[in-house]
């Protein structure tokens, strides 16, 4: 089968590295144009994908847009049998989608209909959710919605961060593409619509998300700081500065929300219900560091309150 691949991130990367692995035809990867980075923005940085499909030889695309008669033209001219689509960071066209003779597939990382949208991920830890898992959709023009070729499930575990829960479906979602992949090869790839009634959305995170509120219940708190762990970090003040805090559970202690129970080994911050302890923190321009590391070179101390 000869695949067009479309991917970003490093969350898109082992999905690549399976098709090339089981001897699919990537006859081409479309990625983000290269971001600028470096003091004055003058440096281009390349996807992740990127760096991956050039160390394989494969040809890399970069349109500015997806919607140009030179790019349709260009993926005509590749004839690939699937478009293949995992965290792109773009909605394809509708003209695009059935260019290939077998259409689009989207790798999702959650159990569709359940959380649509851009970052399933921390939404579904955010949300308490106990099971999550992978989606393969035949892409239609809509976000999230098309029929549903194969899904897998997972347990989300009870002290798992974004980032740990990131990488472990990143795998599942590579293997499934692989497996969605070949059923559709075979012929047997049957697509199941959507039950759109009982759809959730799980919407790109906004940086005022990150704030922690200490008036909150215990578990509500330890839940938001897993899900922005490793980035972009859930924040509080500390003696008016900033804080970022990682390794949240949660403890039966009280007190004050926002008042420190304890230091040591792990910071003991009270909620409105609860507590919870904290194994790193990361102050303002510093790296992240164990709590107790933090506690030996910040003054920070049993009463203060943290806001």
């Amino acid at each position: 089968m000869r695949v067009l691949f479309y991917g970003t991130p490093d969350f898109a990367v082992p999905a690549l590295r399976a098709l090339i692995g089981e001897g699919f035809d990537v006859v081409g990867v479309v990625t983000r144009p290269d971001k600028p980075t470096g003091r004055h923005r003058s440096t281009p940085s390349p996807s992740p994908v990127k760096v991956a499909a050039l160390a394989e030889d494969l040809p890399v695309f970069q349109p500015e847009t997806l919607t140009s008669d030179a790019f349709l033209e260009t993926v005509r001219g590749l004839a690939p049998d699937c478009g293949a689509v995992i965290a792109y960071g773009h909605i394809l066209p509708e003209r695009l989608l059935g260019v290939p003779r077998l259409g689009h597939v989207n790798v999702h990382a959650s159990l569709l209909p359940h959380l649509r949208g851009a970052a399933p991920i921390e939404r579904a830890i955010l949300e308490g959710w106990t099971e999550t898992g992978i989606t393969i959709i035949r892409m239609d023009a809509g976000m999230d919605t098309g029929p549903i070729l194969h899904q897998v499930t997972t347990p989300i575990l009870p002290d798992e961060t974004g980032g740990e829960l990131r990488v472990r479906l990143s795998e599942l979602g590579a293997l499934a593409l692989v497996e969605a992949l070949t059923l559709l090869d075979e012929g047997s790839g049957a697509a199941a619509p959507q039950d759109h009634a009982h759809a959730s959305f799980a919407p790109k995170l906004k940086p005022e998300e990150e704030r922690l509120h200490w008036a909150r219940a215990a578990t509500d708190v330890a839940r938001q700081i897993r899900a922005f762990d490793p980035k972009p970090g859930a924040w509080c003040e500390a003696r008016g500065a900033p804080l970022k805090l990682f390794g949240a559970r949660v403890s039966p202690a009280s007190g004050r929300p926002g008042e420190v129970l304890a230091v040591g080994e792990v910071l003991v911050i009270a909620c409105g219900e609860g507590a919870v302890e904290i194994a790193d923190a990361q102050p303002a321009g510093k790296g992240r560091m164990t709590a107790q590391a933090f506690v030996n070179g910040h003054r920070i101390a049993v009463g203060d309150v943290l806001a």
